[in-house]
């Protein structure tokens, strides 16, 4: 292990729903089942790390309330580091709907305390930041505090990674300032404006994106895989489901994750994005977000059967 993972990012507690499809307005369903778990992107990239076997540091805000307690919980169990500020708003919550025949998902997201992270409040983790192996962060949290991270790292020698999600307009000196981009295909179409729906196209938004300023661009694609584009070249490698699909929502977050701990621990970019695409790949085979995140015995195994 070369050192430690500094993830920006949110914690929101998932309220997940499942039924045969989603209600139309105004329509209330009988849903097949609940659960409350942890959630939020960077809080599931930190979890996903940490369970991968890498030092994981997790830069977020929080109430005090009873979801602030459920995340403090769930990074202690997963040996997840956390530099927290909390105050008096309520720490967030994600309403997720995952359609009980497909397992595909929807959610919206309402960050709630961690909305209120400042540039400051990452100023003050400027230690955890500088000394880290790989700084990651997303697009949960307010804009600036997240320039304000990759700005840091950047200026440290780290290695950046933004994974683009929610999709937002981004000012033009966000993607210089990132080794790596991971955008799923409609974020990658709402950065660069193609429609992003095979290999040909995702690879013309992936350069459409170094074009921009990006390092490279390791899109995330489903069923299709993942595809690396940088300036010498792509490449493309499958997708490894490790048995039936039973829940997508963690899927993104278990991949950046573990792209993020494989690079932290000395792999190349394409032994990462292979490392990535297992933790992935077992995620998706079980309930939950965080929950669904695999250990580092499961990853190593699942790699070894394929």
């Amino acid at each position: 292990m070369t050192g430690h993972i500094a993830i920006l990012g949110v914690f929101v507690a998932d309220c997940a729903f499942r039924a045969d499809r989603p209600p139309h307005m105004g329509e209330t369903l009988l849903g097949k089942s609940f659960q409350l778990g942890p959630g939020g992107k960077g809080s599931n990239q930190a979890v996903a790390a940490a369970r991968a076997g890498c030092d994981t540091r997790f830069i977020s805000r929080l109430g005090r309330d009873t979801f602030a307690d459920l995340a403090l919980a769930t990074w202690r169990d997963a040996g997840v580091t956390p530099a927290i500020t909390q105050g008096e708003t309520a720490t967030g919550a994600a309403y997720i709907f995952i359609n009980d025949t497909t397992g595909q998902n929807a959610i919206i997201i309402v960050p709630g305390a961690a909305a209120e992270i400042t540039p400051e409040d990452v100023e003050r983790q400027r230690d955890i930041i500088t000394s880290a192996s790989v700084f990651v962060t997303q697009l949960e949290q307010p804009l600036d505090a997240a320039l304000c991270g990759l700005r840091m790292a950047r200026g440290a020698g780290v290695t950046t990674i933004l994974n683009p999600a929610p999709a937002a307009d981004l000012p033009a000196e966000f993607l210089p300032l990132c080794d790596y981009v991971t955008p799923n295909e409609p974020e990658a179409t709402a950065l660069t404006g193609i429609e992003v729906t095979d290999l040909a196209s995702a690879e013309a938004a992936g350069n459409a994106l170094l074009d921009k300023g990006a390092g490279a661009a390791l899109l995330t694609l489903g069923e299709m895989g993942a595809l690396l584009v940088r300036p010498e070249g792509s490449i493309h490698i499958a997708a490894r489901p490790a048995g039936p699909v039973i829940d997508t929502t963690g899927a993104g977050d278990a991949f950046n994750g573990g792209f993020a701990a494989a690079l932290a621990q000395g792999m190349d970019p394409i032994a990462a994005m292979n490392f990535a695409a297992a933790t992935a790949g077992l995620s998706i085979t079980r309930h939950g977000t965080a929950a669904s995140m695999p250990s580092r015995a499961e990853i190593d195994a699942a790699l070894a059967a394929t």
